[in-house]
């Protein structure tokens, strides 16, 4: 599989990520074992967890991710992975580790001791990318770098990155890395799919210009593209149905987000396209995301490994010009098909 640096740093790293979050919830240990030695076997040294994981969160199954990720790293050579890992953060609101005891935010008290947690669960003595899962904008960005930067010097995490971050987020904190010395972001890790294209308005610029590679999660747009809800179905055991059944308000938001006779128009138009050029819909869409250049690695999931075949396809496939400018036309046609979630705006 082919490889890509993150940013400016010299990390190199497959053209997809194996995200981890299903594991510890819709996944069991063995299983999740499973789909990483098959990404692993078909070149994927990539691997992205957090210490919030699995999804949903919830506080009796927090770390348990990284606890099964690291029992798998010790069965590999160290340092044929690249691993990444999250701090949870306190921006967003919704989500506080336990461990915290109901007090956290992206200080240095908490950033340094999220870090030990997490090398402990991953059982390995240094993060390779180490990402602030939610910004906190009401910290200063210079403590939030301060740390990482101490935490480079002592060896722990080797390259900076952040997530679910704005455009001002990503400026500010390059801003504060510039007029400080201290060590700079080389990602963001952001959703972007076929039904939320919003990162290509400001964000792919900012990349572009300053060399920060994002990291598109959700490449399927949670499922959606693989048309699973198409019809209005909401199939037993999928994730939005779940959110829809039994989850908290703002799970049955995200659902009815990402799952609306907008985002499924847009699948129908996809799948057309798909069987127009004889390629499964997973592969093309997971091929559309990765085939931008400020794109290094487009990040999937799985919760068993038969979904992984559709998938890993994508690897190698470059979409050409023609595919790519009917895909652009379903957005000139539906524009924006997945709402900006409010409870996110920050």
């Amino acid at each position: 599989m082919r490889k890509r640096r993150l940013g400016k740093s010299g990390l190199v790293v497959s053209e997809i990520c194996m995200g981890t979050m299903t594991f510890g919830d819709q996944t069991d240990e063995p299983m999740s074992h499973r789909i990483m030695d098959v990404a692993y076997e078909k070149g994927v040294n990539f691997f992205d967890a957090a210490e919030m994981y699995p999804v949903p969160p919830r506080a009796e199954t927090y770390g348990v991710t990284e606890e099964f990720v690291g029992r798998w790293l010790k069965t590999k050579p160290r340092d044929s992975i690249i691993l990444a890992t999250k701090i949870t953060g306190a921006g967003h609101g919704w989500f506080v580790p336990p461990v915290r005891h109901g007090m956290t935010c992206l200080d240095r008290h908490q950033i340094i001791r999220a870090v030990e947690c997490s090398l402990q669960r991953l059982q390995t003595d240094y993060i390779d990318l180490y990402q602030t899962h939610w910004p906190d904008h009401g910290m200063r960005h210079e403590e939030t770098l301060a740390a990482m930067t101490e935490l480079k010097q002592q060896g722990k995490i080797r390259v900076i990155g952040c997530s679910n971050e704005t455009c001002w987020g990503v400026m500010k904190s390059l801003w504060t890395s510039d007029v400080t010395g201290l060590d700079r972001i080389d990602t963001v890790q952001n959703n972007f799919s076929l039904i939320n294209r919003r990162c290509e308005s400001e964000l792919a610029q900012v990349c572009r210009q300053e060399k920060v590679s994002l990291l598109p999660y959700s490449p399927l747009g949670g499922g959606v593209l693989c048309g699973k809800y198409n019809g209005g179905q909401f199939p037993e055991g999928a994730r939005f149905s779940h959110y829809l059944l039994h989850g908290k308000e703002r799970q049955k938001n995200m659902a009815r987000r990402f799952v609306n006779n907008r985002t499924l128009a847009v699948v129908e138009r996809m799948e057309a396209i798909a069987e127009e050029i004889g390629m499964h819909p997973v592969t093309l869409a997971t091929a559309w995301s990765k085939n931008h250049d400020y794109v290094a690695s487009t990040i999937i999931g799985a919760s068993h490994v038969g979904q992984l075949e559709t998938t890993l396809a994508a690897g190698n496939v470059d979409l050409d010009q023609e595919t790519m400018a009917k895909l652009d036309q379903i957005e000139v046609d539906i524009p924006n098909a997945m709402p900006e979630d409010g409870l996110r705006r920050l």
